[in-house]
């Protein structure tokens, strides 16, 4: 039982997540299933330039509503930054990560990457990001507790089978929440949370984190609101808690920028108001405002940043790749994840004239409809290998971005459609160096582990493939031939079986081999001295790299698990065991930590996203690379006297 709960844990959000994304690509599946990009453009066309104006003031309004987050997030800290760097903090912090969404990229990463720059200690940092991160939950709640208790007839499904007071008398543990956070700041200096220790700011700052949540999340929904028509009966306060609902299963689903998710949960909120084309045609320019432009924007002034901190000539020619290699990889999977998830949309809209349907006949234009949705799919599991650093994921997702661009030529798409799979394959491309790591299917011999996957792989293709070109649901994406009322119940399931299959053979075909470490004994210290590691007399165990031609110890700790130095050895096997040691502490739900590491492997530690701390500041360079908006509590004692006497809590609080 306590095995099955820890898999649970570490597992059920995934799972959770998973579940929410598959039902939402089938709710927007069925309501595109009557739309055409031409609907869309008319709505979005529709949109008065008024609306677009007022949005995009919300949309710079919100963003600097953000920056007053960090800037009282640092006053917290014991260490206030300038306004500039609130905003440049705040603003590349919030827009990256809720593109991103990874954790080398994450709104923490950003934020230790800037604030250390400015001379912030670890703490203080992590001190900075929980504060922000708390407030923004006290604003949800905040109005949350709003909208139950004026509107709770907006809540799905409960609003219109469960008694109004019943759905009103759960404002009171949101609003329980927030007052108690309140209450316990005028009184208490620190509490604990899960067995982490928070430091509570006084009452003021408290009131004043509220306040700015509510008012954070009030004109973000704004935004979306000032894009939409009038609807009768749709009031801004019943609109913002769709939105809430919304955005909290965006989050939950762990998907970055809660892409469809979000988008589902808000055209099923809206369904009563208006037709899917006007919520579409908003939604485009939604994300445009609040998600893609201020990408590029935030993109542009972290890579700046990055090029000035360097001051030599060389380093400035070099450092627009330095800079932005913890940035690179996570965008373009990203971005390879968005081709995947327009594909499967695509799928879903009929076909009205192709080119290859005047070429091929009419069964070959159901067949590239078809397979719109299949290659979307496996485009959103090579974002997974991409991650990873795969080379194998590099080389199918270029050959699926190829297919993506035919699929859109030859169903009579618009010409920057085709041209944008086109221009993402060129970016990937670009990056083969990035992608450095071996795939189960490369590295090992072809054994009965690795050749069932790929077989699989090859009958579940064939299979689709058939399907696609004759029966009566040639014509719908291969979700929708699951849940068909026309289509017999073995077909049905054959089609459901071989697809899923087909994405879990193409996971296995990318996930490394799994391995179990060695075991801590006179034997593994004898094999990491003569590879040059660390070997000490007390372990918990050692990691060795594919080849076995490097490793290192590593130590057991709560939360964490701590290798201890460099890999030693051939540099190549040095990257595979630290990517090894990552997917060891995946499976056993813990953080990776490596102690007294040098400059070679920084890069790698960063990719796995991972901080990397001073240890020593002169001589030869050393650092303690970890988690540290995670683990700098657990690992603080591993710092140096100086940098640990300035981590200390402070005594006293802000006002």
């Amino acid at each position: 039982m306590t095995g099955r709960f820890a898999w649970l844990r570490r597992n059920g959000p995934a799972v959770f997540g998973v579940a929410l994304l598959a039902g939402a690509i089938y709710v927007v599946q069925k309501e595109f299933r009557d739309l055409s990009v031409a609907d869309i453009r008319k709505a979005m066309d529709a949109i008065p330039p008024v609306a677009l104006w007022l949005a995009a003031g919300w949309t710079v309004l919100a963003y600097l509503v953000l920056a007053i987050y960090d800037k009282l997030g640092s006053i917290y800290a014991g260490r206030p930054v300038s306004w500039p760097k609130s905003f440049l903090a705040s603003f590349c912090g919030y827009s990256l990560a809720h593109n991103l969404g990874f954790a080398a990229v994450s709104g923490a990463a950003v934020r230790y990457r800037l604030y250390s720059a400015w001379g912030l200690t670890p703490l203080e940092i992590a001190k900075v990001v929980g504060f922000t991160s708390l407030t923004f939950g006290l604003g949800g709640m905040a109005l949350g507790g709003l909208v139950l208790v004026f509107e709770p007839e907006v809540v799905p499904w409960f609003g219109s089978h469960v008694p109004r007071w019943v759905l009103q008398a759960c404002a009171l543990p949101l609003w329980g929440i927030v007052g108690t956070y309140i209450v316990l700041s005028r009184f208490k200096q620190h509490i604990r949370v899960f067995g982490h220790q928070l430091d509570l700011p006084g009452p003021r700052m408290a009131l004043m984190q509220t306040a700015l949540a509510t008012v954070d999340v009030a004109v973000t929904a704004a935004i979306f609101y000032t894009l939409l028509p009038a609807a009768e009966g749709l009031t801004f306060l019943r609109f913002l808690g769709i939105y809430l609902a919304s955005y909290t299963a965006g989050i939950a689903a762990h998907v970055p920028g809660g892409l469809g998710v979000f988008d589902g949960a808000i055209l099923i909120g809206l369904q009563p108001y208006m037709p899917a084309p006007e919520v579409i045609g908003a939604l485009l320019v939604f994300r445009l405002y609040y998600y893609i432009v201020p990408l590029f924007i935030s993109g542009a002034l972290f890579v700046g940043f990055e090029l000035g901190q360097r001051r030599a000539i060389l380093d400035r020619v070099t450092a627009l790749g330095r800079g932005s290699e913890t940035l690179e990889v996570p965008a373009i999977a990203s971005l390879v994840a968005l081709a995947g998830a327009l594909l499967i949309f695509l799928g879903a809209l009929p076909i009205r004239g192709t080119i290859i349907e005047e070429w091929a006949g009419h069964m070959a234009a159901l067949a590239s409809h078809f397979a719109a949705s299949v290659v979307g799919s496996l485009l959103l599991v090579m974002a997974y290998g991409l991650l990873r650093r795969l080379t194998m994921a590099w080389a199918l997702t270029l050959f699926l971005l190829l297919n993506g661009a035919a699929i859109a030529w030859v169903r009579g798409e618009a010409w920057w459609l085709w041209a944008a799979f086109l221009l993402l394959a060129g970016l990937v491309a670009a990056l083969r160096g990035a992608f450095y790591r071996d795939s189960r299917l490369v590295r090992e011999p072809l054994s009965p582990q690795a050749l069932v996957p790929l077989l699989a792989v090859a009958l579940c293709g064939i299979t689709l493939a058939l399907v696609a070109y004759g029966g009566r649901v040639s014509d719908a994406s291969w979700w929708e031939v699951v849940f068909s009322e026309i289509a017999p119940d073995s077909l049905r399931f054959t089609v459901g079986l071989t697809g899923v299959l087909l994405l879990i053979g193409m996971v296995r075909l990318l996930r490394p081999a799994r391995f179990r470490p060695l075991d801590w004994d006179a034997g593994t210290r004898a094999r990491l001295a003569a590879l040059g590691a660390m070997a000490p007399a007390e372990a918990d165990g050692a990691v060795l790299g594919e080849g076995e031609k490097a490793g290192f110890a590593f130590l057991r700790r709560d939360g964490v698990w701590l290798a201890l130095g460099d890999p030693a050895g051939e540099r190549r096997d040095a990257i595979s065991a630290i990517w090894r040691f990552r997917d060891l502490c995946e499976r056993a739900g813990v953080d990776p930590a490596f102690w007294r590491v040098g400059q070679d492997y920084l890069r790698v530690y960063a990719d796995i996203g991972l901080h990397a701390v001073a240890l020593r500041q002169e001589g030869a360079p050393c650092y303690l690379a970890m988690r540290a908006e995670r683990d700098l509590e657990s690992l603080r004692p591993l710092l140096p006297a100086e940098l640990r006497r300035a981590a200390e809590p402070a005594r006293s609080r802000a006002a």
